[in-house]
């Protein structure tokens, strides 16, 4: 599950001229500012994770702990996959929890055994904690990231 920041092809219209270029400061300095600029998601979607509610308490390695570990800030400059992206990446989730990201949120179905008895299941109900926060901060971030993004293209010209 991801939310990525992208223009009409101005991100990858600088990348590539970035990349056309030899200057290795400038390069740093627009994946350091493009990382600035959206890093203030990747705390409030932690939080939101951990507000979650739960009948037991918040452990670092439940549930909870594990979504807030594998959420990340992720940054591309070159290719057509050109972006900033805020990802609860379930690559990052141990092995039998990949999909838990996309379940939690509520765009797959939960399912599971009650206490492991393979005859009774339940539904385990959705607790969105994802694309609210996002959608509530982003035009912020994305106002930053467009700064960056004028402000690169300025020094490139």
């Amino acid at each position: 599950m991801s939310f990525t920041v992208r223009d009409s092809g101005d991100m990858r219209r600088i990348a590539r001229e970035l990349g056309r270029m030899d200057d290795k400061e400038l390069k740093k300095r627009f994946r350091k500012e493009l990382r600035k600029a959206a890093a203030p998601l990747v705390p409030k979607v932690r939080a939101s994770i951990r507000r979650i509610p739960s009948k037991q308490r918040y452990t670092p390695d439940g549930l909870r702990g594990t979504l807030a570990r594998a959420t990340r800030l992720e940054v591309k400059t070159t290719g057509r996959e050109a972006g900033v992206a805020i990802r609860v990446d379930g690559r990052k989730m141990p092995a039998h929890m990949k999909s838990l990201p996309s379940m939690v949120e509520g765009k797959k179905r939960w399912r599971h055994p009650v206490f492991g008895n393979r005859e009774v299941w339940v539904d385990q109900p959705k607790q969105p904690y994802f694309y609210n926060v996002v959608r509530a901060a982003g035009p912020a971030s994305r106002r930053a990231v467009y700064r960056v993004l004028d402000g690169i293209s300025r020094d490139i010209s």
